[in-house]
């Protein structure tokens, strides 16, 4: 012990990989106790942590005081020794570019117990042969000559000049996407665009993607584990910041690929709730948002790390024997309980203005559809508003209700939701139940459809599948195909015949006229006159027959 402690008292000068005395205690040390020996000396030459490991490896303690991994280089080495002057082996590689540490380097202990071989390797910068390092050929301890400091500074300023998004003034994040299945090709590839259009629309600089498709999907990573190792030492080359899934991970994956590296792991629910908490903006969207956070927490907060396992006594304590993850699990639910209260009396107030409405006989049109199909367009166009429209995922969260005028001079009552999509996360159809139960008052469903979508019939059936979940699938719907525009004609006359349909475009007004009369005619067979003063459910089921399309030119 006494002579492991005399280690960190040696400091190495800055033009040193590690002196000719230090190299020699440790080899010593290392042939009399037959482990091996493993020292983290920063670039000041202090040695920051002394490691015993087996006669094979090394288990490196955690780096947090060194400078963070994904942009440039850690700023720490790693010296240890190999017994029998073996070479590196792969999983010193592996945590060389895991770690990004400025050097590995192993020395080779002799017969004597004094340093043998010298074996070392360093990253490299992006490059089209894909390689993360180099190690460099083998020679004597007493031969080796690298001046360390002048080279790590020359290999860290070529790193940032070849790869922009590692350089500090970086400001915008970055991510590299992740998708694992073993689904439909077709579809997968559909997924990743849309994770990529979700990615952008935060202002999240996709930096590459990857697919895998396994026979099964691993328990422990999702991907394979030699796969997974592989990906994140892409990502960290190439100054990525996240890693982005396109699937829906466990607890238990999230934290496992997190020990694997401090890059961010983030899932497609996560993604999903942050683009919903920052674009809502009514106190009941923000609720329902909230209440789906902390309901995908809750799971992952039970399995956190033994760090959140420290005893918590005190005030919002149930006494010294409760552990701070029990304290925090108490506060979670009991704020979860509190935001299920308030949106229970949202709920309340809806149903008085609904009741409002069914009182004064005024029907209600919903526009549902995937995301981005262009709804809010289509509101705006028809009732000459102003609601936010851009082309990006969930523009729209919250529930705008406008009025508008039929040819015949009736008034009806027009509503724009929030937009579907494929395997939307179970927390928020939970959570934002309150708002979609309004399309159970609707009297009609417009199902706006972007005709120039490669899967139109992919998002089709996956808005279907929601509203079939909401039961609200027997509704009498209108089924809208928007952005015609983008498409040819006779793409477009294609598809309305074939789903019968009614093609649009809502940023031309002139081609919107058949959709206002299908309305007309749709609401006289769903509400007749007689029946528009009460709420009048009879005919839900009354099927809308097909209306002649008008494709925009």
């Amino acid at each position: 012990m006494a002579r492991l402690e005399r280690l960190f008292r040696r400091r190495v000068p800055v033009e040193r990989v590690i002196t000719p005395e230090l190299a020699r205690i440790c080899t010593e040390l290392s042939h009399e106790i037959r482990r091996q020996i493993g020292l983290l000396i920063n670039r000041r030459g202090t040695v920051e942590a002394v490691i015993v490991g087996t006669d094979r490896q090394l288990v490196l303690p955690t780096l947090s005081r060194s400078r963070s991994g994904p942009r440039l280089l850690r700023g720490v080495r790693l010296v240890h020794t190999h017994l029998n002057n073996q070479p590196l082996t792969k999983d010193d590689l592996t945590d060389l570019a895991l770690l990004r540490l400025d050097l590995m380097v192993a020395i080779g202990v002799g017969v004597d117990g004094g340093p043998a071989d010298v074996f070392v390797a360093h990253l490299l910068p992006q490059n089209p042969q894909g390689k993360a390092y180099e190690e460099l050929k083998p020679c004597g301890f007493h031969a080796f000559q690298m001046d360390c400091g002048q080279f790590v500074q020359s290999l860290e300023s070529e790193i940032s000049k070849v790869t922009p998004t590692l350089r500090v003034t970086e400001d915008r994040p970055t991510a590299i996407l992740v998708s694992v299945s073993t689904g439909n090709r077709a579809v997968q590839e559909e997924r990743l665009e849309e994770l990529r259009d979700l990615a952008c629309s935060l202002g999240i600089h996709v930096l590459g993607s990857t697919v895998q498709r396994p026979h099964e999907i691993n328990p422990r990573y999702m991907l394979g584990s030699g796969r997974i190792r592989e990906v994140i030492i892409h990502a960290l080359q190439c100054g990525a910041e996240m890693l982005m899934f396109d699937q829906d991970l466990t607890p238990t994956q999230i934290r496992t690929i997190s020990e694997l590296t401090e890059m961010k792991v983030l899932d497609r629910t996560q993604l999903i709730l942050d683009i919903f908490s920052r674009r809502t903006h009514t106190r009941g969207g923000k609720i329902q948002v909230e209440l789906a956070q902390l309901q995908y927490l809750l799971p992952r907060l039970s399995q956190s790390s033994t760090a959140f396992s420290r005893l918590g006594g005190g005030i919002g304590g149930r006494g010294p024997g409760e552990t701070k993850l029990e304290t925090d699990l108490r506060r979670v639910r009991d704020r979860v309980a509190h935001l299920e209260r308030e949106l229970h009396m949202l709920a309340r107030h809806r149903d008085q203005q609904r009741l409002m409405r069914v009182r004064r006989g005024v029907p209600v049109v919903s526009i549902v559809g995937y995301t981005n199909a262009g709804k809010s367009t289509l509101l705006n166009v028809l009732t000459g508003s102003t609601v936010s429209v851009r082309n990006r995922p969930f523009e729209t969260l919250d529930t705008v209700n406008r009025r508008f005028r039929l040819p015949n001079g009736r008034e009806v009552i027009l509503t724009d939701t929030v937009g579907f999509l494929r395997d939307l996360p179970e927390g928020l159809v939970r959570a934002f139940r309150t708002t979609l139960e309004e399309l159970h008052e609707a009297d009609l469903l417009v199902h706006v459809v972007d005709a120039s979508a490669p899967d139109s019939d992919g998002q089709i059936k996956a808005v279907e599948t929601i509203l079939s979940g909401l039961e609200v699938d027997g509704i009498p719907q209108i089924l809208v195909f928007n952005k015609c525009d983008r498409v040819s004609r006779e793409e477009a006359h294609t598809l309305c015949r074939r789903r019968h349909g009614i093609g649009i475009s809502a940023i031309q007004p002139e081609t919107l006229g058949p959709l206002r009369l299908a309305l007309e005619e749709a609401l006289a067979r769903v509400k007749p006159d007689e029946q528009w003063p009460c709420s009048a459910v009879a005919g839900r089921d009354t099927k809308v027959s097909p209306v002649p399309e008008v494709i925009a030119s």
